[in-house]
C-alpha cells in the first residue's frame, strides 16, 4: 500500500469511527459533516419513520431514537478494517435501558415497545460503512439483540412485564395519534 492509499485508508477509518460516536453525543452538526446527504441506513426498517430516510437528518434521528431508551450509551472499537469504500467495524455497544425502546414495523408504526428496566448491557455489533466523497454513504449492521434482550430482562418475558409492555405500547401509540 502506497503512502496516499495508507493516509486514505486512515482517514475512512476514523470518519467510520466517528460516525458510530456521534450516535451517542453527537450534534445535528456532526452529522451534517460526516453523513452524505444520499445515506442509507439499511437498519432502519424497525426504527421511527424519520429514520427511515437518507442523509444526516435520518441519522440523528436514530440517534435521537436510540438516546431516548439508553443512557450512557457508547460504542468501545474492538478492530476496524478497511478495504476499499469499505470499513467494518467490531464493536461492543454499552447502556442503560432508562426509556422506553420503541420498536417499529414495516409500515412505521409502533409494533412494540419495552419499558425501562433500569439493567445495563454490553452486546457486540458489527457495522459496515461505505464511504464516498469523504463521507458515510451506507450503513448496515450485524447485531447481538437477542443477546441484549436477555441482558435487559425483556427475554423470557415475566407475565408482569408483558402486561407493562401492553402498557407501554398504548401509551406511545396514544402520544404518537395512533388509536
Amino acid at each position: 500500500m502506497n503512502s496516499t492509499s495508507a493516509i486514505a485508508a486512515e482517514a475512512a477509518r476514523a470518519l467510520a469511527i466517528r460516525s458510530v460516536h456521534i450516535i451517542s453525543d453527537g450534534e445535528r452538526a456532526d452529522f451534517d459533516a460526516i453523513i452524505h446527504p444520499e445515506a442509507t441506513n439499511r437498519e432502519a426498517k424497525a426504527e421511527p419513520p424519520a429514520a427511515r430516510g437518507h442523509g444526516p437528518a435520518a441519522y440523528f434521528a436514530t440517534a435521537l431514537w436510540l438516546r431516548a431508551a439508553y443512557a450512557d450509551l457508547r460504542h468501545t472499537i474492538e478492530d476496524a478494517v478497511v478495504e476499499g469504500d469499505l470499513v467494518a467495524l467490531h464493536t461492543i455497544m454499552h447502556g442503560r435501558h432508562v426509556g422506553p425502546f420503541v420498536a417499529y414495523g414495516e409500515d412505521g408504526r409502533i409494533d412494540q415497545v419495552f419499558p425501562p428496566t433500569g439493567r445495563s448491557f454490553a452486546v457486540t455489533q458489527s457495522h459496515w460503512l461505505r464511504i464516498a466523497d469523504g463521507k458515510v454513504i451506507e450503513h448496515w449492521a450485524n447485531r447481538d439483540d437477542l443477546g441484549q434482550a436477555v441482558q435487559l430482562g425483556w427475554v423470557p418475558p415475566t407475565p408482569a412485564y408483558l402486561l407493562r409492555m401492553a402498557r407501554a405500547k398504548r401509551k406511545a401509540q396514544r402520544e404518537n395519534g395512533v388509536r
